[in-house]
C-alpha cells in the first residue's frame, strides 16, 4: 500500500503563493513503481474533483487551462513525492487539493490518493 500525505495548504491572500507537497513517508515501494502523478481539487459546493495538473514518469507535465502560467508541478525522482507550486492565487482557487498517483510494475493497476489539504484564498 502507498499512503499519500499532502501538506502545505493554508490561508493566503489574493495574489499570494503556496507550495503543496505530497509524499509517501515510510513507503516500502520506490518511485520506480509509480507512473503518472496528478493534483486534483474540489471547490466548496462542487461534487466532483477537477484535474489541475499531471506529471508523467518521464517528467512531462500538463495543466488545466485555469492554472496555466500560475501553477507548476514537479516530482522527486528519488522517492514518491510530488509538488505543486501555486502563484498568483485567486479566490476561485479555494478548494481542497488532492494528490493522486498511479502504480506501475508491481503496483500496476492501482491508484493512490491523499486525504486532501485545504487551500483558502481570501483577503
Amino acid at each position: 500500500q502507498v499512503q499519500l500525505v499532502e501538506s502545505g495548504g493554508g490561508l493566503v491572500q489574493p495574489g499570494g503563493s503556496l507550495i503543496l507537497s505530497c509524499a509517501a513517508p515510510g513507503s516500502q515501494y520506490s518511485i520506480y513503481n509509480i507512473h503518472t502523478m496528478r493534483w486534483y481539487r474540489q471547490a466548496p459546493g462542487q461534487q466532483q474533483r477537477e484535474l489541475v495538473a499531471t506529471i508523467t514518469s518521464d517528467g512531462y507535465t500538463n495543466y488545466a487551462d485555469f492554472v496555466k502560467g500560475r501553477f507548476t508541478m514537479s516530482r522527486d525522482n528519488a522517492k514518491i513525492a510530488m509538488y505543486l507550486r501555486m502563484s498568483s492565487l485567486q479566490p476561485e482557487d479555494t478548494a481542497v487539493y488532492y494528490c493522486n498517483a498511479d502504480g506501475t510494475r508491481i503496483l500496476r493497476g492501482r491508484s493512490f490518493w491523499g486525504q486532501g489539504t485545504q487551500v483558502t484564498v481570501s483577503s
